[in-house]
C-alpha cells in the first residue's frame, strides 16, 4: 500500500512539470522572440495553456497565474501529504489534479454559436504533440485519481 501511496503522486507531478515547462517556455519566447524552435514549443506543445490562459483572463490578468496559482497549491498539498505521510492532503491534490486537467481539456473547446438541435459531436482536442502532452497529463491524474479513491475504499472496508 505504500508504494500506491507515492504513485498518487505521479498526478500533481506531471500537472506541475507540464505547467512549468509552459511557462519556462513563454518566458524563453519573450527573451529570444526569433527562436523557431521556442515558436514550435509555444504553438505546438503548450498550446493548451494558451488556450486555458484565455479562458482565465476572465477572472485574472496576473502573469503566471496557471503556475502560481493553480499549479503550485496542488503541488505544494501533494508535497505536504508525501512527506508527512498524511493521507488528506494527498488525496485532495489528486482531485484538484484531475479537475485542472479537465479544465484543460474543455479550455480547448473554441466557442461556437448556440445549436438550435442536440449533438452527440466528439470533443474537440489538440493534435500532434499537443495531443501527447495532453493526454499525458489526464492518463496520470486520472490513475492519481483511481489510485486514490482505491485506497480510500480499501481503508474503509478494513475499518
Amino acid at each position: 500500500m505504500i508504494r500506491l501511496f507515492k504513485l498518487q503522486f505521479l498526478g500533481p507531478l506531471a500537472l506541475f512539470a507540464a505547467t512549468l515547462s509552459a511557462e519556462l517556455a513563454a518566458l524563453a519566447l519573450e527573451r529570444a522572440p526569433s527562436s523557431a524552435t521556442l515558436w514550435y514549443l509555444n504553438l505546438r506543445v503548450f498550446g493548451l495553456f494558451q488556450r486555458s490562459h484565455e479562458a482565465l483572463t476572465g477572472y485574472t490578468d496576473l502573469e503566471g497565474a496557471q503556475l502560481f496559482g493553480i499549479a503550485l497549491p496542488i503541488f505544494a498539498l501533494a508535497c505536504l501529504g508525501l512527506i508527512t505521510r498524511s493521507k488528506l492532503p494527498l488525496a485532495v491534490s489528486t482531485q484538484f489534479a484531475a479537475g485542472y486537467a479537465a479544465f484543460l481539456l474543455m479550455s480547448w473547446q473554441s466557442p461556437v454559436p448556440a445549436a438550435k438541435q442536440a449533438s452527440l459531436g466528439w470533443i474537440a482536442v489538440p493534435s500532434g504533440e499537443g495531443f501527447y502532452l495532453l493526454a499525458g497529463i489526464l492518463g496520470a491524474t486520472l490513475l492519481s485519481c483511481i489510485i486514490s479513491h482505491f485506497l480510500y475504499l480499501h481503508g474503509a472496508r478494513t475499518a
